[in-house]
């Protein structure tokens, strides 16, 4: 279909406004939904780390609620919640939060014991115990959690149209409504694949920055 290209840069020109709304739109959502999710798994991955009973009954009920299908999550959430970007967020923190959860306990768990008894031997308590040797040992795991979070958020944000908040997705939904009109679809995909690369990539770089002992260690 001549008419009916995969891509079309003028489409793209055209609809630079929208397309940047919708990127911005969607970004935002990606973040907030990641950064509540962190605020909530860390300290509950620390507090699972310290109180071990905790971690079946903690770790069970976020994997049930992380094979909920997002679209009927996203159903559930609508009447409770109404429609637009509240149900939309809450269904995102739901499911990023085993995957930064899993891997701070992970974290946590390769903790040096040794470097843990040096520790109480300096007198450390273990509120500082925790926050200058265990969470730093550990944040190369986390960090890797907020990536795979933030990457499955990123595509887990175009489900929300289904309650009329979708980011990037509402010109995918759009664009297979307006005769499967590809260019607007294409162009939405590559815009969304683009925005986690940019995401992942910044996380990557603040996980080096974080990290400087790993870099004098490779080097």
């Amino acid at each position: 279909m001549p008419g009916n290209p995969w891509f079309s840069w003028s489409y793209v020109v055209d609809n630079a406004p929208v397309l940047w709304e919708r990127t911005a739109e969607h970004a935002s959502l990606t973040i907030e939904a990641v950064v509540i999710s962190a605020a909530i798994a860390v300290p509950l991955g620390a507090l699972i780390s310290r109180s071990r009973w905790l971690a079946g009954p903690v770790l069970g009920t976020a994997a049930v609620l992380y094979t909920v299908p997002s679209l009927a999550l996203f159903a559930i959430l609508a009447p409770l919640l109404g429609i637009g970007r509240t149900p939309v967020l809450v269904g995102l923190v739901v499911y990023a939060l085993l995957i930064i959860l899993r891997n701070t306990v992970a974290g946590l768990a390769t903790v040096d014991p040794a470097v843990l008894d040096a520790a109480r031997g300096l007198g450390y308590g273990p509120g500082r115990m925790l926050v200058e040797v265990a969470m730093p040992s550990a944040l190369p795991s986390i960090i890797a959690g907020l990536r795979l979070a933030t990457v499955s958020t990123v595509a887990l944000v175009t489900v929300g149209v289904v309650v009329g908040y979708g980011g990037l997705g509402q010109l995918m939904f759009q664009g297979f409504r307006n005769n499967f009109y590809r260019a607007e679809i294409m162009a939405a995909t590559l815009a969304t694949i683009l925005l986690a690369l940019v995401l992942d990539l910044a996380l990557w770089a603040a996980g080096r920055a974080l990290t400087p002992w790993l870099r004098r260690r490779t080097s």
